[in-house]
């Protein structure tokens, strides 16, 4: 008989208290726990451990969590949940705009904490992404073709897994996405959002609609979406666009229908 692998979690938190609390829902959910109070040792904690989830305070004592969150990123495409003491909006935005996918404002239930992650581990894993600059996430944009631009056309999947728009081609089974020959590497919330606008095609999706998604569909504590998780949606599309090199008011790939939400540009015959 095949015994699962030890799910792993890494928890950065200098309250010991709140260490301990975590540490506790985690190991209750099946985990092996590694903690620790500083930025600098948590990076290097989860380097060593390779962990499928990272918590992470936003208010450590040597470098701050969006700093550390930004570390992490270069080596880890780990799901990372933010912990704040303060639920401003600009927190919550900075902290997804520093690679984290989810968020959670201090005191948090337990019950809460363990549903989002179990939300979040129902979707579905990839290997870590090779270590990247910057300068080689964001493709160089190509030069402006002479010949006037292309009709649009709708554009059919490869596969139910396998997808592929106007130069992008996204594959769900070794979680990759390529854009023009050129490897982009996006967080593992990013990838699902542009997996599941790829499945949708042309039709809409709700910012709702997408958050519920994210949940996996089975969210323990409440189906209600607030405004500060649409609006995380947006961060998260924010960041996708800037690495596909996507222009808002030419999209080639991710369209906003303002009021609503987004879905997938028209393709272009040229890119077919």
């Amino acid at each position: 008989m095949t015994t699962e692998p030890i799910r792993t979690a890494v928890v950065i938190e200098d309250d010991p208290d709140i260490r301990g609390l975590i540490t506790t829902i985690l190991t209750q959910a099946g985990f092996a726990v590694a903690s620790s109070p500083s930025g600098i040792e948590g990076v290097e904690l989860v380097r060593a451990e390779q962990p499928s989830i990272v918590t992470l305070d936003i208010g450590l004592l040597d470098i701050d969590g969006l700093e550390v969150a930004r570390r992490i990123r270069l080596f880890s495409d780990c799901y990372i949940v933010m912990l704040t003491a303060q639920a401003d909006e600009v927190d919550v935005l900075f902290g997804l705009e520093s690679g984290a996918d989810d968020y959670l404002a201090k005191p948090f239930r337990p019950r809460e904490l363990r549903a989002r992650i179990e939300a979040m581990l129902r979707r579905p894993r990839g290997g870590a992404p090779a270590a990247v600059s910057a300068e080689a996430v964001a493709p160089v944009s190509p030069a402006a073709p002479a010949e006037p631009a292309a009709p649009l056309v709708a554009e059919a999947p490869i596969s139910d897994r396998v997808f592929s728009h106007n130069g992008l081609i996204l594959d769900r089974d070794t979680r990759t996405v390529e854009c023009r020959g050129l490897t982009i590497a996006l967080t593992r919330t990013e990838f699902d959002l542009l997996a599941s606008l790829l499945a949708s095609g042309r039709r809409v999706r709700s910012k709702a609609d997408l958050v519920r998604e994210l949940r996996a569909g089975e969210y323990m504590v409440s189906d209600y979406v607030s405004e500060s998780e649409e609006r995380s949606i947006e961060v998260h599309f924010g960041n996708l666009r800037r690495k596909l090199g996507d222009d808002v008011r030419q999209p080639e790939w991710v369209e906003t229908v303002r009021g609503v939400g987004y879905r997938m540009a028209p393709a272009r015959v040229d890119a077919v």
